[in-house]
């Protein structure tokens, strides 16, 4: 038999609970909080991109640019539907399309893509289907079905603005497994030249131990006085 409570909470860290159809309450006073990361924000298609987060997204491309964008990053394309960015997609199935003319010459690039502050572009003639980035958008985002005659296939597309928020992290997809296993050792060739500095080099928040990308907000618990982080995973005051 499942139960169901409502759970009210205050400025101050009361918690209220209150289970329907009875006439009683109960008030627990608490401060502290626990977090679980959720692997990177894996969306639908269909689902709008939040400002700030990091996603997983796809590129289509051919062989010799795979090898280009992986040894020395992406660059912007100079034209597009959005304007000039970077086109990638939450969809699998819309980065396979890549290359249009060339089938035997594709190959799928899997990133990860910090979207920063994000517009929504969701109708034909959008005032900022292309000025987006004037407005002050990172990235441009176009959801499936959305009934723009640029994109026939309805497939979710994104345009980001700056190549140096995506960073490939896989290949998973080339016209034979031999040219696979040679973008995969590509790849980790240069993970491996282009690694982080190590901790000493990095500086780190005092509460929360992660390192201060971006900087961290740090402020005084309300309950019991300690330095505390919003980036923290866990806090119990004591």
């Amino acid at each position: 038999m499942r139960r169901l409570f409502i759970i009210l909470v205050d400025q101050v860290g009361h918690c209220i609970f209150e289970q329907p159809g009875t006439s009683g309450m109960m008030t627990l006073q608490f401060f502290g909080w626990e977090t679980v990361y959720d692997n990177n924000h894996h969306l639908h298609s269909n689902q709008e991109p939040v400002n700030g987060r990091e996603y997983i997204m796809y590129h289509g491309t051919s062989v010799s640019n795979a090898k280009s964008i992986i040894q020395s990053g992406f660059k912007q394309s100079s034209k597009g539907m959005l304007g000039p960015g970077v086109y990638v997609s939450r969809d699998r199935e819309k980065a396979r399309r890549y290359p249009i003319n060339t089938p035997n010459d594709r190959v799928i690039l899997m990133l990860k893509v910090q979207v920063g502050k994000v517009k929504k572009i969701d109708k034909e003639n959008h005032p900022m289907s292309t000025t987006w980035k004037q407005h002050g958008y990172d990235t441009a985002w176009v959801p499936p079905n959305c009934g723009m005659r640029n994109v026939p296939s309805g497939l979710e597309e994104d345009c980001v603005w700056d190549p140096q928020r995506i960073q490939v992290i896989d290949v998973i997809n080339s016209p034979d497994p031999v040219t696979t296993q040679q973008l995969k050792d590509l790849l980790q060739a240069n993970l491996n030249s282009n690694r982080v500095p190590g901790p000493e080099l990095v500086e780190h928040c005092q509460a929360c131990k992660n390192t201060m990308v971006p900087s961290h907000q740090l402020q005084l618990c309300w309950g019991c006085g300690q330095t505390i982080c919003p980036c923290m995973a866990k806090h119990i005051c004591s």
